[in-house]
Formats: structure tokens, C-alpha cells, sequence
């Protein structure tokens, strides 16, 4: 009893503390859309290097990462680590440095403004707020099923599934109503160093007890020699490159990571952290997937729908420092969910009720009702699935992939019409949900998944359309390449 009242204090003192410093941003923050939603585009190098790390590292890093490492090895981590540290990077120059001065320059807060405003089209805003809010309910059920399977694991069912899910829901319901994007900043900075910092004394600890990373890592290859070799089994190319290319891709295009773009202070702030952020991606994901691998060698029992993380620290670590470590976890989910509710908040005003019933005081309102709505759903959903975080995470990342190329081609190539960048949007998203929920339509091609054959095919009819059409009398080109500045 006193060893589950101490775990419980150590989850509750954590959240009471980042309700704190969300109750601190709540006294600064400005009534303008553009200080709740992006800090008067103010962020830092340390503060927006930080709040992209925590608000990408959720349940899926956590849970499903080591999980996949336990049961098909720790190459893992080049799919997530290497592979999508780089690519992002890389995209994050490419895409996110023109949004941050497209954004800049014509006052833009969310996606669906900057591609509405250019093409002219009160349509296609609301189409790219839809598609991203229908892909954002997954990723939220993600976090609400990772965070209640955690705390059930942690407590050995004293608190079932459901409690679990519904107090973080709860949570992130509250914290998003006062706290506004400076707030999720600052938490997912204090949240970013925490989860790094106990994930590396979470290896320290066990290794310790099992006699160092050599003894664990010869016990993983007796019993699973196939992780010792690179390559080979579920790890094929197309596995390898499908997987990167659709996370790193989902990635940019989520909207939660669209509004850091807009937020950064400066062309320096962004330029130090894309450099900063594979560095800081393998510092997580490294420990994080090869205590999943080890747990193989060590003989940890998962049973079928929990996780090996917090099994294996039951096992090595004191109870305790378990309940730091879920904290941690609860952490990553937190700070992803936070974001995407408040992004998802302005992408509902801005982009849907705005449009269709003009600017109003009540939009604040709206806002704070539909977060509450959309989490609660969300919540009620979590609790009837029995899909496993993989299988909800990666269905994500692949929907918010077939936006990438579209947008990419529209921010650098001129040419670009709205006739094409809708065909290349409602194509490759029509294609890729057949290729998810239609039994007949196959979910990959030769090995390559269903997502990147629909990127393709998004690339495609942007391409063709385009050339084949004239561009819109009410398309503006310029706002994407006259006039911008980065100083």
C-alpha cells in the first residue's frame, strides 16, 4: 500500500508542478491569437529545440519504440534515430524555414491559412484543417491509451485503464485552456530534460544490476542471435526507408510542429536547432530502444498488450524510481498532447469557424469547448480499440505524410495551381485511406508500404495537374516569394 501511495505521489507531484508553470504562462499571455497560439513568435534556440523534442517524443518513443526493439531488434533505432534524426533535420530547413518566413510576413498561425491565402481558396483551408485534424485523433488516442496502460502497469491495476486515460485527458483538457503556447514551451523544455535525463539513468541502473552493457547485450544475442546482425528478418530496405520516410514526412506536417515553425524568434534560433536535433534525437532514443532490445536477453515476460519498459524497470530498479520513469513517460505523452490539443484548437477557429461564420469574440470560447470536445472523443475512442501504439502511430504519421510533398511543391515551385495542389491533397489522402481501411486494397506494394506509394501519387497529380491547368484569378503568388526577410 505504501509503495503504491508513494508512486501515485510522484505522478501527482509531477503534474501539479507543470500546472504551475502552465498557471505562470497563463498571467503573461496577451488575449491575441498570435501570443496564445505562438508566443508573439518568440521561441528561442533551448526553449524551441526543446518543445519539438518533448512534443514529437510521446507514447510512441516510450512504449512502442522499446517495444518494437524487444521483439524485432534494436535496428530499430536506425529507422527512428538516424534515419528520421536526419530526414526531419532535413525538412526542417527545407519546409520549415519558408514557412517560418511565408508565416512571418503575412501574420500566418496555422497551415491551412498560409495554403488558403496563396491559392485563393477558403476551400482548401478548411480541406488541410480537416485532413489534419482527422489524422490529430489518432496520435491524441495514442497518448490517452499509452498514458492509461502505463499507470495500470505501474500500479498493478489498482488504477484500471480507463482511470489512467480519463486523468490525463482531464489534465491536458485543463492545462491547454489556461496555458497557451508559451505555457507548453516552457513545460515541454522542463519535460524534454526531465524524460532525457531519467531514460539515461534508467540505463545506468539496470546495467548495473545485470553487470554492464557487455554482459547485456551477449545474454540478448543467446537469445535472439538475429539482433546481433544488421539487416535481415522484419528490417528489410523497403521496411526500412517506408518507415523513415513516412514518420520523418508525418513529422513536418503535423500540426503542432507547423505552429514551432511559426513560432521561432529568429532565422538563427532556427538554424541552431535543426543542427542541434539529431544529436538530441539518438541521446533519447538509443537508451530508450536498447533497453527494449536487452529486456529480450534478460528474460523479461511481456504479456500480450503491455509494455516491456515499465516491466523491465519493475524488475531492475526500485519502485520508485519506476514511478519516475512513468512520470517521464507521462511526460512525453503530456507534452505531445498539449500541443496537438492546442494546435488542433486553432486549426478548428481559424480554419473551420472563422471561414464560415466570420471573426467573433466567442472564438476563444470555441476554442476551449472544441479542445474539451475533441479530447473527450478521443478518450471515449482509446477505450474501444484494441490496436497496439504502433499500429495507431504509424496509421498517423502515414496520413500527415501525403500532405508534405504537396505543400513542399506549392512553397518553392511557382507554377504550383490550386487545381493541383487540391488534386495532389484529395488524391494521395484518398489513396492512402483505402490502403488503411479497404481489405481489397493492398496496405503495400512489393514491400513498399501503402504511404510512400501515396506520397508518390500525391507528388504526381500536384506535378501533372498543375502543369495541365491555369492558375486561379484569386491565387497570389507573391506571398511565397516576394518580400521576405529574414532579418
Amino acid at each position: 500500500m505504501l509503495e503504491l501511495q508513494l508512486q501515485l505521489a510522484i505522478v501527482g507531484a509531477y503534474l501539479l508542478i507543470a500546472l504551475g508553470v502552465g498557471v505562470v504562462a497563463y498571467r503573461l499571455t496577451e488575449a491575441t491569437a498570435e501570443d496564445y497560439y505562438l508566443a508573439s513568435r518568440t521561441l528561442g534556440t533551448v526553449v524551441l529545440l526543446f518543445t519539438t523534442f518533448a512534443t514529437l517524443l510521446s507514447a510512441f518513443t516510450f512504449f512502442a519504440g522499446p517495444n518494437i526493439a524487444y521483439s524485432i531488434g534494436p535496428e530499430w533505432i536506425l529507422v527512428m534515430g538516424v534515419m528520421d534524426g536526419l530526414l526531419f533535420a532535413v525538412l526542417w530547413y527545407v519546409i520549415g524555414y519558408k514557412q517560418w518566413l511565408v508565416g512571418r510576413a503575412q501574420g500566418y498561425v496555422t497551415l491551412g491559412e498560409m495554403l488558403g491565402d496563396r491559392f485563393g481558396s477558403t476551400l482548401l483551408r478548411g480541406l488541410v484543417a480537416g485532413i489534419s485534424l482527422f489524422w490529430l485523433l489518432p496520435y491524441v488516442m495514442l497518448q490517452q491509451r499509452g498514458a492509461g496502460i502505463a499507470l495500470e502497469a505501474l500500479t498493478n491495476g489498482a488504477v484500471p485503464y480507463w482511470a489512467g486515460a480519463l486523468v490525463i485527458t482531464l489534465f491536458m483538457i485543463l492545462y491547454v485552456a489556461i496555458s497557451g503556447m508559451r505555457g507548453v514551451a516552457w513545460t515541454d523544455t522542463l519535460q524534454g530534460a526531465f524524460m532525457l535525463s531519467v531514460v539515461w539513468i534508467a540505463v545506468v541502473w539496470v546495467l548495473a544490476e545485470v553487470g554492464g552493457p557487455g554482459v547485456a547485450t551477449a545474454r540478448m544475442g543467446e537469445a535472439a542471435p538475429e539482433f546481433l546482425a544488421l539487416g535481415g528478418g522484419a528490417y528489410t530496405p523497403q521496411y526500412v526507408i517506408s518507415t523513415a520516410v513516412s514518420i520523418a514526412f508525418g513529422v513536418t506536417m503535423f500540426p503542432q510542429i507547423n505552429q514551432r515553425f511559426f513560432a521561432a524568434g529568429s532565422k538563427e534560433t532556427l538554424k541552431r536547432t535543426f543542427s542541434l536535433w539529431p544529436v538530441l534525437v539518438l541521446l533519447l532514443f538509443v537508451p530508450a530502444f536498447m533497453l527494449g532490445a536487452w529486456a529480450r536477453g534478460l528474460g523479461v515476460q511481456v504479456p500480450e498488450g503491455s509494455n516491456v519498459l515499465p516491466i523491465l524497470l519493475g524488475e531492475y530498479t526500485a519502485p520508485w524510481f519506476a514511478a519516475v520513469v512513468i512520470a517521464g513517460a507521462l511526460a512525453a505523452m503530456m507534452s505531445s498532447s498539449d500541443s496537438m490539443l492546442l494546435s488542433g484548437s486553432s486549426y478548428l477557429t481559424r480554419d473551420v469557424y472563422r471561414p464560415l461564420f466570420g471573426a467573433s469574440d466567442r472564438e476563444a470560447l470555441i476554442a476551449r469547448v472544441g479542445v474539451a470536445v475533441f479530447a473527450l472523443g478521443a478518450f471515449v475512442l482509446s477505450l474501444n480499440t484494441n490496436a497496439t501504439l504502433l499500429q495507431i502511430g504509424d496509421t498517423a504519421f502515414g496520413g500527415f505524410a501525403q500532405l508534405a510533398l504537396p505543400v513542399g511543391l506549392a512553397l518553392y515551385w511557382a507554377r504550383t495551381t490550386r487545381a493541383g495542389i487540391t488534386a495532389g491533397i484529395v488524391g494521395s489522402q484518398a489513396f492512402y485511406l483505402a490502403s488503411v481501411f479497404l481489405a481489397h486494397v493492398p496496405a503495400s506494394y512489393a514491400g513498399w508500404s501503402g504511404s510512400l506509394v501515396g506520397m508518390g501519387l500525391g507528388l504526381l497529380l500536384t506535378v501533372g495537374v498543375s502543369l495541365a491547368t491555369t492558375p486561379a484569378e484569386t491565387e497570389r503568388r507573391a506571398v511565397y516569394f516576394e518580400g521576405l526577410r529574414a532579418d
